[in-house]
């Protein structure tokens, strides 16, 4: 019996001691919002942090919700377009994004293209929010 606690996140990879290196190609994918979003891929847990490497179909995305942890979104490939606390913005590759906690918030793909992004939360909570009302 492992004294490894859980991932936060269902089916998420969670950090063992002594793992230092996750080959993100590798990592089973999961939803990263099974209720409100189109976004999947790879996600990692540690004690203090999480990341993924999510994708979202063109034209696809996540309706609006929050989450308690903050999150950074990097944009490797594709428009973003997000409506973050009420204000609509586009993010193309090589921006980040910030999303304050308990901030709701929608993002999706534009019909162009996929997004791919890189995305950080602290493990207050799950990778996983809570659509909104």
């Amino acid at each position: 019996m492992s004294n490894q606690p859980a991932a936060r996140t269902p089916g998420a990879t969670r950090a063992a001691p002594g793992e230092y290196l996750f080959d993100l190609a590798q990592v089973k994918p999961i939803m990263g919002g099974p209720a409100y979003s189109t976004a999947n891929g790879a996600c990692v847990e540690g004690d203090r942090m999480i990341v993924g490497l999510m994708r979202m179909p063109a034209g696809t995305g996540a309706e609006p919700h929050s989450h308690p942890n903050e999150q950074w979104i990097y944009v490797l490939e594709g428009i973003f377009r997000a409506t973050i606390g009420g204000k609509t913005i586009d993010a193309k590759p090589g921006s980040v994004v910030y999303i304050p906690s308990n901030t709701i918030h929608a993002g999706k793909a534009t019909p162009e293209g996929d997004v791919l992004f890189f995305t950080v939360k602290d493990a207050s909570h799950s990778l996983h929010g809570i659509k909104a009302a």
